[in-house]
């Protein structure tokens, strides 16, 4: 993976060769930003820049400073992300040739395929639709952590750095987290231990203390025209119920959710969030993100962004973030559902 193959985000791309090339590396970082922006894509490419052997530099006034030669040893072992000091981790859970303690390393060859195909920023969603578990929920293990451990405790194979890369790293469960504490705080020389996630919430304070952060900048959701288009209706449907609150469609509705499965609600909230979002900016700003607040539906278009204010912004944020830590954690998605639309109500009524 190289920084010309990412899209849009030049201006980071830059800054990351620069700390490189000036030998500021910090042994543990955090790359925060959608997939779908290229924060993997871009956690591999500074990689791939730090062990590459013939670094390229650029003309001034170039729209890329420098980026890896794409054609030595290392580089092209990075591009098929088989490169002997790199190790990769990722959520997994059970598929039918998998039925028990999945880990990452029993998934190396469809996830290699996956970021090839995806030019490394296929959704957290594509990656379990393409493992055909969209219904269930993808961890990280306290396996995964011991491998962690285990690789960066190794001598170097190729005699650099020792790389590993750990994709939607707010899905590693509590033990596994913890158990990463001491190598994050005494790392082995020349390591390096890039995690790759999408909200710094669902993260432990420990492990935002002992990282570097790299806002990734935010270039959409990632979702799918078709899907975008089925979540407005849903989110339309769901918030006028909400001011009526008649209890028989709207637990219909409720049903209708909770049957998604439970990647697709989370991406639903995750939805919610920023359409909740892109109506606060233009009632408090003036601000217009006209493609997210165009719902299909003119007079929701028009009337809904007004009744986000900042009396209620933050109480609705705050509940659809508790639902969505909820529905990680294996609620039910009913009672998940029922309470948030309580909460919602509760705040569009102010």
């Amino acid at each position: 993976m190289q920084f010309k193959d990412i899209e849009g985000q030049q201006v980071l791309a830059n800054r990351l060769t620069e700390i490189i090339d000036a030998g500021r590396i910090s042994h543990a970082q955090l790359f925060l930003g959608p997939t779908a922006s290229g924060s993997l894509a871009l956690a591999v490419a500074y990689a791939q820049y730090l062990c590459c052997e013939h670094r390229q530099h650029y003309p001034e006034g170039s729209p890329l400073r420098a980026d890896s030669c794409g054609e030595c040893p290392s580089c092209r072992k990075f591009s098929q992300l088989m490169h002997s000091d790199l190790h990769l981790v990722f959520p997994t859970t059970t598929t039918a040739t998998v039925t028990s303690k999945p880990c990452a390393e029993d998934f190396y060859e469809e996830f290699r395929a996956f970021v090839a195909d995806t030019n490394g920023v296929g959704t957290e969603d594509e990656w379990f639709s393409r493992l055909g578990v969209e219904n269930k929920q993808g961890m990280i293990r306290e396996r995964d952590a011991d491998n962690i451990i285990r690789a960066l405790g190794m001598k170097s194979y190729e005699g650099g750095y020792k790389v590993v890369v750990v994709w939607m790293a707010e899905r590693m469960n509590l033990v596994t987290a913890n158990t990463l504490l001491k190598t994050l705080e005494e790392p082995a020389e020349k390591t390096l231990l890039l995690l790759v996630a999408e909200s710094r919430d669902r993260l432990l304070p420990t492990i935002m203390s002992r990282v570097q952060q790299v806002v990734v900048p935010n270039r959409g959701t990632g979702l799918s025209e078709e899907r975008r288009e089925a979540f407005a209706a849903l989110f339309v449907s769901w918030m006028r119920l909400l001011f009526k609150l008649n209890m028989q469609p709207l637990s219909a509705w409720v049903d209708q959710a909770a049957g998604m499965g439970r990647e697709t609600q989370k991406l639903f909230l995750q939805y919610v969030l920023e359409a909740l979002r892109a109506c606060f900016l233009q009632t408090a700003a003036g601000y217009s993100l006209e493609s997210e607040l165009q719902f299909g539906d003119a007079k929701f278009d028009t009337a809904f962004p007004a009744r986000i204010k900042p009396a209620n912004i933050e109480q609705m944020n705050e509940a659809v973030n508790e639902a969505l830590y909820a529905i990680e954690r294996n609620a039910n998605a009913k009672i998940t559902f029922m309470q948030l639309s309580f909460k919602m109500s509760r705040c569009l009524k102010k």
